[in-house]
């Protein structure tokens, strides 16, 4: 599996718990059970920080393959026309 699949998959992850985690909070909070809310929500924002992270490392290690590929091509074209 590529370190970019990797980041992918585990800000797939993080963004899931996340979502439980605001969904509890908001089931607390209606019950007015607002420190188990907060904890919550506090969890809910910890994933979200963690897939943040994770989407940003998969972007920048994306980018670099394409950017490979591109540099791959325009050199493979450059001998053509030589």
């Amino acid at each position: 599996m590529s370190k970019t699949w990797e980041h992918y998959h585990h800000a797939s992850r993080h963004h899931e718990r996340a979502a439980y985690h605001y969904k509890e909070a908001a089931k607390y909070d209606e019950a007015a059970e607002h420190e188990k809310a907060a904890h919550h929500a506090y969890l809910a924002h910890g994933h979200s920080q963690h897939a943040i992270h994770h989407d940003a490392e998969a972007a920048k290690l994306h980018a670099e393959q394409c950017d490979h590929s591109l540099a791959a091509a325009s050199g493979q074209e450059a001998k053509k026309k030589r």
